[in-house]
């Protein structure tokens, strides 16, 4: 798997690689895995998006970038590799906090939680400034200031603000520019439209292109929407009980999804043109922690194309076609209906 995903990449930049990642946390019946034998490379210049239903592994996986599990949760296995850092999961202390912000920059789900209500933005900026002891404050807010304008904001009336006298869009907004400002080149979204309305989602997904761009980043999209994928990412992973089942160029893998789950994720998408009918709910549920198989395929009680096979083995995340690589026992055709 590591081989596959190593040659995939040849051609390109990573700024991240994950290989071979599984983060477990306690439970009541023991450790089990939220992220099981994760790999992908995140490249500079694309912007990757992760997708699956809530309950998938994808903020964990994304957390896991910062080597920033919560408890009861750790990263057993694994190494997340970044350019010109090393393996993140085996720093501590002071230095994973430096990596933090200055390399890796992270947007998290609820803009709103990670700002602090009692103070201004701009006081909470250059506490982050003292934080990674930046020696001229005044440039860090000028580079904020800066930011914000081009992010259609008033840079200097939204640094002297509190959360409370900005709208979803605009917190999110100073997310990515508290994100950027220390000149990280590894940008983490979780769920950047999440409870935005319309509007506010296109001018959002608008300025991560442009920023990712003007940046040469490279971007992880964390979402359960497939609509956002398409509209901004250049790839796509998919996962689902903790493991990436599928990845791929982005526009490819919609046109011809390899794996059932993916397929079935995007006939469950909402659409507004074409055959309204064709939209099916994706059958049962997803599994937790506690209900994820622990042998053979995580999909299988809610796949149509189940085998004897997919209840006993596990598959791996194998390279099938161009940039592709899926994990399922049954045959690609079997999937996206292609002749063999």
């Amino acid at each position: 798997m590591t081989d596959t995903i190593e040659r995939a990449t040849e051609d390109a930049v990573a700024e991240v690689r994950v290989r071979d990642l599984t983060v477990l946390y306690r439970t009541a019946q023991g450790e089990r895995p939220a992220v099981s034998n994760a790999s992908i490379d995140l490249r500079r210049g694309q912007i990757t998006g992760l997708v699956g239903e809530s309950g998938s592994g994808k903020s964990t996986l994304a957390l896991s970038l910062m080597n920033a599990i919560p408890e009861p949760g750790r990263i057993s296995a694994g190494s997340v590799r970044v350019e010109g850092v090393g393996d993140v999961t085996a720093l501590r202390g002071e230095h994973l906090r430096k990596v933090r912000g200055a390399a890796l920059g992270y947007v998290f789900q609820a803009s709103q939680n990670s700002l602090n209500p009692l103070k201004a933005i701009g006081r909470q900026l250059l506490d982050l400034g003292r934080s990674h002891k930046v020696q001229d404050p005044r440039t860090l807010v000028a580079k904020a200031r800066e930011l914000a304008d081009r992010m259609g904001l008033d840079g200097q009336r939204v640094l002297d603000s509190y959360q409370h006298e900005l709208s979803g869009g605009m917190r999110q907004r100073i997310g990515i520019v508290f994100a950027l400002v220390l000149n990280a080149k590894v940008l983490i979204l979780d769920e950047p439209t999440t409870a935005l309305d319309m509007i506010s989602q296109a001018a959002v997904l608008d300025i991560v292109r442009q920023v990712h761009e003007e940046n040469d980043l490279a971007t992880l999209i964390v979402t359960h929407d497939m609509g956002v994928v398409s509209e901004v990412a250049d790839r796509l992973a998919v996962m689902y009980g903790g493991r990436i089942v599928e990845d791929g160029p982005v526009l490819d893998l919609l046109r011809r999804p390899a794996h059932p789950y993916t397929r079935a994720l995007i006939r469950a998408t909402a659409r507004i043109t074409g055959d309204t009918a064709e939209a099916k709910a994706l059958p049962g549920r997803p599994p937790d922690l506690t209900t994820v198989p622990t042998t053979g395929c995580v999909f299988r009680e809610r796949c149509a194309l189940a085998m004897d096979i997919c209840a006993e083995t596990e598959p791996r995340l194998t390279a099938w076609a161009e940039d592709r690589r899926r994990a399922c026992h049954a045959e690609p055709a079997a999937v996206t209906g292609e002749s063999s």
